[in-house]
């Protein structure tokens, strides 16, 4: 196989590619609670998400991280925005944003966390992974292209969210 072209250079950032999916109904959200003692988010609020499996394409591997995590089947999965999060090591994470419908059905928590349909009005009450109080706005307008943004943490682990312009 060749990979002519591709540059590939070990010498520079590498990312890890993720997905994060928000699952939407009318006036709703479905969030996930991480599991207490489950590291630094644990007890925290998420949506659905994982790693990208090898050859597998961002929308494929939400859909499959919404069957996983849910039971549910993720209905017109729309990309939302791409972030870059920079974690200061040679290799960061990037992270495709998607949100979208589910068909109907009994939610299936299991070992990532328990699933709630939040009321969009009462998200900001909930505690947070602590992207989300300023990642969820853009996520959940119901329209817009998609956007762009980077994350960085300072030396305090607190963190700084850019979106492009």
């Amino acid at each position: 196989m060749s990979l002519a072209g591709q540059r590939l250079d070990t010498d520079r950032y590498t990312v890890v590619p993720r997905t994060l999916v928000f699952l939407t109904r009318p006036g709703e959200v479905l969030l996930q609670r991480v599991p207490p003692g489950r590291g630094p988010w644990g007890g925290l609020y998420n949506g659905l998400g994982g790693h990208i499996e090898r050859g597998e394409d961002p929308l494929r591997s939400a859909q499959r991280e919404v069957e996983e995590e849910s039971g549910l089947r993720a209905e017109a999965l729309r990309l939302r925005g791409v972030v870059l999060v920079d974690t200061k090591q040679s290799v960061g994470i990037g992270l495709y944003v998607f949100t979208g419908g589910a068909t109907s059905g009994p939610l299936q928590s299991g070992p990532e966390g328990t699933l709630e349909w939040v009321g969009t009005d009462q998200v900001a009450s909930l505690p947070l992974v602590q992207d989300l109080t300023i990642l969820l706005p853009r996520v959940l307008a119901p329209s817009g292209p998609p956007f762009s943004a980077v994350y960085t943490y300072d030396d305090e682990g607190e963190l700084t969210v850019r979106f492009a312009s």
